[in-house]
Order: structure tokens, then C-alpha cells, then sequence
């Protein structure tokens, strides 16, 4: 459920990237506001993460398709917010080509990128630079393009062991990549709103039927590691 595509539709989104985009120009007046954002960022997670992870140990199907309807309830509202300054009719043929770039990216070249198991400094600065741009891109689910790109099992290895080996250089990305990525979109945005909301809007609608395909290989993720725990079934 992207908390981007959720600002966008609180309009608040531009507000936030211009101050991170900005964040140095006119640096208190933007961490006064960011301060808030972030605050609610910290107790979304500490709130819900355990109540999701309850959910999903004891009623994961039910769990994942709910959020699975809760993503295709925001499509409409995103469609919506896409022509708050009009939408003419060449932005459609933009749609469809993002919705074509999208599966040919994450559904036909699904094994392009073989998965990292022994980063070097730069894979672990680029995850983390991917992180920051599937978070404040609208519509792009971190799951699907870390998967995408051979990085999902590492992210998700990485946060339950607390590699620091791993996570600093992907906090050293997070941070560049929030920063010159919330510079570029604020740009976009300023000079291009319609057009740039098209084409993230396509690939919105690209990436949700994948959604669930990376939920299949974080389960997967998860039974390897339960069985390493435990032993082979002959031990048991």
C-alpha cells in the first residue's frame, strides 16, 4: 500500500517533496513541516507493524487480499488526482505506454536480474538508493523492484539480522536517493504535473498484478528460514 500514492491523495505530496527537494534552501521552514511527517511515519510503523505481522501469521490469504483491495481502491482516486489540472487526451497514450514499460520491465524480464547474495558497497548503496525511490515515487511498491533487481532476499535478510555491513551503506543511499530524487520529482511536478502523474499512474496499474508475487516469495523466504531453524523433516 504505498504511502506516496496515500499522500498524493491527501494532497499533501508536493508539499513534502518540495521540502525535501528543497530541504537545505530554506532548511527550518522545511523541517518544521517534515518533523510532523515523519513523526506519523514512526507511529504508522510502531502501531500497525505488529498488528499486520499478527495478521499475517494467523490469517495471511485474508490479510494479503485485503491490502490487495485496498491498493485497487486507491487506482480511482489516483486517476482522479492525475487530472485535477485537466487531463488531455495525449496524456492516455502516455498511460499505456507506462502500462507496457511496466510489464515488460517486471513481468517479462522478471529473472533479468539474478539475486544478490554477496554485495559489494555500491550494490548495498544502489538498494538502498531503490528503497528511497520506490518511497517517494508514487505507486512504485518496494517489494516488486527490489525483487525486480535481484535485492529483495538481501533487504529482507538484512533488516532481520541487522546486517550493519549491509544497512549503512543502504542508509548512505537512502539518503542521497531521498534527497536528489525529491528534487527531481519536485521538478517534474512544477514543469510537468499531468504528464509525470500519467506515467507513474501506468506504471501503477503495471506493478499491482506483481504485488502479489512478491508477497509469494517473502513467504517463500520466510519457509526457508523456518525450516533452517527447525531441521529437515526427518529430525522432527
Amino acid at each position: 500500500l504505498s504511502g506516496s500514492v496515500l499522500m498524493v491523495l491527501l494532497d499533501i505530496y508536493e508539499h513534502t517533496i518540495h521540502a525535501l527537494g528543497t530541504l537545505f534552501q530554506n532548511f527550518k521552514k522545511n523541517v518544521r513541516f517534515l518533523l510532523p511527517v515523519l513523526l506519523g511515519m514512526g507511529c504508522g510503523v510502531i502501531l500497525f507493524s505488529r498488528v499486520v505481522d499478527l495478521l499475517l501469521l494467523y490469517l495471511e490469504f485474508e490479510t494479503r487480499y485485503a491490502f490487495l483491495g485496498l491498493v485497487l481502491g486507491t487506482v480511482p482516486l489516483f486517476y482522479r488526482q492525475i487530472g485535477k489540472h485537466g487531463l488531455p487526451k495525449y496524456c492516455y497514450g502516455i498511460i499505456l505506454a507506462a502500462v507496457a514499460a511496466g510489464f515488460l520491465l517486471l513481468g517479462f524480464n522478471r529473472n533479468l536480474f539474478p539475486p544478490v547474495t554477496q554485495p559489494n558497497f555500491l550494490q548495498c548503496v544502489a538498494m538502498g538508493g531503490i528503497v528511497a525511490a520506490s518511497s517517494i515515487v508514487p505507486g512504485i511498491d518496494s517489494a516488486v523492484i527490489l525483487s525486480t533487481f535481484g535485492f529483495y532476499e538481501l533487504y529482507v535478510s538484512a533488516l532481520a539480522d541487522l546486517n550493519m555491513m549491509v544497512l549503512l551503506p543502504a542508509a548512505l543511499g537512502l539518503i542521497i536517493g531521498a534527497v536528489a530524487i525529491s528534487a527531481g520529482m519536485d521538478f517534474l511536478l512544477k514543469k510537468a504535473y499531468t504528464v509525470t502523474f500519467s506515467a507513474l499512474f501506468g506504471f501503477f496499474l503495471s506493478i499491482i498484478p506483481n504485488m502479489l508475487n512478491a508477497d509469494e516469495k517473502l513467504v517463500a523466504y520466510r519457509f526457508q528460514g523456518y525450516w533452517k531453524d527447525v531441521g529437515t523433516i526427518d529430525s522432527l
